[in-house]
């Protein structure tokens, strides 16, 4: 019987943010700034930032490029994740997802119910993988990306959470893929 080393080096990441709005800008965005800085404190690596208009388009074009982006192992989004009619992150990013993570919406909305009451039904928090990248989308508010890395993605995006966490499957994440390719050789 072989037992587990009970240490782990810390894996750093690199993690895009996006922040999804028709009004902000980079010198007033406190969101992208809070989970710019949470993940900086962290020790993983800010790998991009940008902001998009609540566009279909404009939206899943940016997300699409870091997918494509090797160096990129996670995306953040925040905003648009409401029912108004300019809130359409979910529909622009959910349709990229190979798998889903419905545990995601879970216990983002037991932690956010916690903070805010029933008004965390107002949110369409998702999250998913495409491309071997973990992608999560976010309410617009600091206080919703607080909860989301604090209560979720700071430990599961830790090497050393046990018992298990995102990083140690990241190499596995794109099996699908490969074995599709070498079916076709």
């Amino acid at each position: 019987m072989t037992s587990e080393p009970t240490h782990r080096a810390f894996i750093p990441l690199s993690i895009a943010v996006l922040t999804v709005s028709d009004t902000r800008v980079l010198a007033d965005d406190k969101s992208g700034d809070t989970l710019a800085a949470r993940l900086s404190q962290a020790g993983h690596r800010l790998a991009d930032r940008d902001i998009v208009p609540d566009e279909v388009v404009s939206i899943r074009e940016r997300v699409e490029g870091w997918i494509r982006d090797p160096a990129i192992d996670v995306i953040i989004t925040t905003g648009g994740t409401g029912f108004t009619g300019r809130d359409v992150t979910p529909e622009a990013i959910e349709p990229l997802f190979e798998k889903r993570m419905d545990g995601f919406s879970a216990v983002f909305h037991r932690i956010s119910y916690d903070k805010i009451g029933t008004s965390t039904l107002q949110s369409r928090a998702t999250a998913g993988v495409a491309g071997a990248t973990y992608i999560f989308v976010l309410p617009g508010s600091p206080g919703a990306c607080k909860d989301a890395w604090d209560g979720i993605l700071a430990s599961q995006l830790d090497y050393r959470h046990r018992p298990c966490n995102f990083v140690e499957i990241m190499p596995r994440l794109d099996e699908h893929l490969r074995r599709g390719a070498a079916a076709t050789l």
